[in-house]
């Protein structure tokens, strides 16, 4: 494979709000010895406050245009939309970017997001070098799996794109049965004993043979952590979850598609039509964004079967075109004329 051809890889960071994911991934922008990186930042809310935190790096490795924010939720179900698009523009950069780090929201479930590199439009152009699972030690000695369980309850209840409401205790077992290395932070904040209540609630979690480190502030070695080179897409279907069974996940019997809107005159019509499709068609969700006549904000619309929730989220710019998207997923077999023609009214 020639050099212009060889797949980019990628290195997935999970782990809740708080356990130290942007802290590590700093360290290792600030001391990628001359590799040259791009992120991917999906953190629901805080988004931008952890694209600004990276972008302060300064450093020359990661400059800020290959910082790109993602605030729309589940990275998995916005591969179409979202996904892709970010990955061509970080693809198309010069000089060519070498390695990609994907902060994930903290609630997220890693498996879906890396079944997705299965996706044509990915596969041949990225790999999962692999999955980095970060935790709060500190929490886990303290028999807890996240620091701020309160601002974690917060976080899930204003995420209204979160397809799941599972107990934090399974997610982290998802996170860490997704893992080819575990960073246990906050090795500062415990003496010896911590550490090894720590690490046996790490390995009580773990499904199968996992190196664990230890580290304080996020410190891991970056040429550690860029470089497993595990293909984990190649794998993923032997890590097990809780949430294997559950259809919108399941990438491999899903397909998607964007439909393009034009302006809207009665919102009402738009989220009618959108739940009756859930009934008609297989249609598991759909999300993206619509204009509406007179007025000056982005609706933004989102649906889980027949649920849908939509609400103005910011005005549309001065140089944007005032027309909308909607992406659809369903079960494979979708009639997309239908579809498209039931949404377009």
């Amino acid at each position: 494979m020639s050099a212009s051809l060889k797949r980019v890889p990628c290195t997935i960071v999970t782990g809740f709000l708080g356990s130290g994911k942007t802290t590590l991934i700093r360290h290792v922008l600030a001391n990628a010895n001359g590799r040259r990186l791009a992120v991917i930042v999906n953190e629901f809310g805080d988004v931008g406050i952890d694209g600004e935190i990276l972008k302060g790096c300064g450093d020359s490795a990661c400059p800020e245009e290959n910082i790109v924010e993602l605030a729309n939720g589940c990275l998995c179900c916005t591969v179409a939309d979202e996904f892709v698009p970010a990955l061509d523009q970080i693809l198309a950069r010069e000089p060519q970017v070498e390695h990609i780090v994907i902060e994930t929201s903290g609630l997220a479930l890693p498996k879906p997001l890396v079944q997705a590199f299965h996706w044509p439009a990915i596969k041949s152009r990225v790999t999962v070098d692999g999955v980095v699972a970060v935790v709060d030690g500190a929490a886990l000695a303290n028999g807890q799996v996240a620091g701020d369980l309160e601002a974690l309850s917060a976080q899930r209840a204003a995420d209204t794109a979160l397809d799941h409401d599972d107990p934090i205790e399974e997610v982290f077992e998802d996170q860490i049965a997704c893992a080819d290395l575990v960073v246990l932070n906050k090795r500062d904040l415990l003496d010896a004993s911590g550490i090894d209540k720590a690490v046996a609630a790490i390995e009580g979690a773990l499904p199968r043979a996992v190196r664990i480190v230890t580290v304080a502030e996020g410190r891991v070695d970056a040429a550690a952590l860029l470089g497993l080179g595990v293909g984990t897409e190649d794998d993923i279907e032997n890590r097990r979850t809780r949430h294997d069974f559950e259809p919108e996940h399941d990438h491999d019997d899903f397909e998607s598609f964007v439909v393009t809107l034009p302006e809207l005159g009665d919102p009402a019509a738009i989220v009618a039509r959108i739940a009756g499709l859930a009934e008609t068609h297989k249609v598991l969700r759909m999300k993206g964004f619509a204009a509406v006549k007179g007025k000056s904000m982005r609706l933004l619309i989102q649906a889980v079967g027949p649920r849908v929730s939509h609400y103005y989220d910011r005005p549309w710019g001065l140089s944007e075109t005032r027309q909308g998207n909607l992406v659809v997923i369903g079960l494979k077999g979708l009639d997309r004329d239908a579809i498209a023609k039931s949404l377009l009214g």
